[in-house]
């Protein structure tokens, strides 16, 4: 009878250790950031990975891999172990840009990514340096007409949102600048405070602070809507841009052939978050609002990003050298 009882106790012992085991995370999950430190991307992945690690009772490691517009971090999370254990913070440019930019791509984002939840979203801004001799869209494209060809811009990366909505713009406005890519948003920055580049289509988070400290000059935003950030600051459409609306989103996707099950709480914990005080008023404070949604959801919308891009790709002639 003991031994009866004593196998009985090993067995539930065994299966609640199986059990333990199958229990997602159940040890450190790495979120990587294909951008550098700084950014809209980086912002929004270290405000994610403090709030997970919290629920969860886990260490989230935000790691950035910068480079190839996002196609070193994408690749990464593309080619690892299909587990849940890597996750990729996107922008647009690794999972719906890239592969309509890029003549050779390391990984096919629509089949080697899976998404997850999308989780903030936020306009452009439209900033030149004060060096530049303009305060509206309106200036900014008779100058360009006036100084054809001289004047530079700045994006994130080749092929990424910042550098199609440069191009978008080109085309609408009928200027010639030249493009000056470099690896994220706040090298950008740096160099457009610099005075190294004229312009720059920038992610909001690291553009507020030098906006407000009259370190650079905001003259549109790029959302259907004024931001509430930059309430002085007029859209596109209001600008005299017709139909520019461009959306810079951040959302999280994991290794192609991960366990549904492994996703779908994947969705629940982030849109938890995204509920959180904490995290809406970082997001807030970067100029950026949280997202979420079900995975029916966001999965339609990367399937239409992907169609919108792919045509803005074709009618820029958008090419990463």
């Amino acid at each position: 009878m003991k031994q009866i009882l004593a196998a009985a106790i090993l067995g539930c012992t065994l299966a609640g250790s199986v059990f333990a085991q199958d229990v997602y995370p159940n040890r450190p999950v790495k979120i990587i950031a294909a951008f550098p430190p700084g950014g809209a991307t980086d912002v929004a992945a270290r405000a994610l990975g403090n709030q997970l690690s919290q629920i969860w009772k886990q260490q989230v490691i935000v790691e950035n891999r910068p480079g190839a517009g996002g196609n070193i971090g994408g690749d990464a999370v593309a080619k690892a172990a299909p587990d849940g254990y890597t996750l990729l913070m996107a922008s647009p440019a690794e999972v719906t840009i890239n592969q309509h930019v890029f003549p050779k791509m390391p990984y096919a984002p629509m089949r080697d990514l899976a998404p997850v939840s999308k989780v903030a979203t936020a306009p452009l801004v439209l900033l030149v340096h004060p060096s530049v001799p303009v305060k509206s869209v309106k200036e900014l494209i008779q100058y360009a007409k006036d100084n054809a060809g001289k004047l530079n811009y700045a994006s994130s990366g080749t092929g990424g949102p910042q550098h199609l909505a440069a191009e978008q713009f080109k085309m609408a406005a009928g200027v010639n600048m030249t493009h000056v890519p470099y690896k994220g948003g706040a090298p950008a920055i740096t160099d457009l405070l610099g005075g190294q580049v004229d312009l720059f289509f920038s992610g909001m988070p690291p553009a507020l602070q030098h906006i407000k400290a009259g370190k650079l000059r905001a003259l549109a935003v790029t959302s259907e809507t004024r931001s509430k950030q930059l309430p002085e600051v007029p859209t596109m459409i209001e600008a005299g841009v017709p139909d520019f609306v461009v959306e810079n989103w951040q959302g999280v996707f994991t290794t192609g052939g991960t366990p549904e099950a492994v996703i779908e709480k994947l969705n629940r914990d982030i849109n938890s978050v995204l509920k959180t005080p904490a995290f809406v008023e970082n997001l807030s404070a970067q100029g950026a609002e949280p997202a979420g949604g079900t995975l029916a959801q966001f999965r339609e919308f990367v399937n239409k990003q992907d169609a919108h891009y792919a045509k803005l790709a074709k009618a820029t002639g958008a090419r990463a050298d």
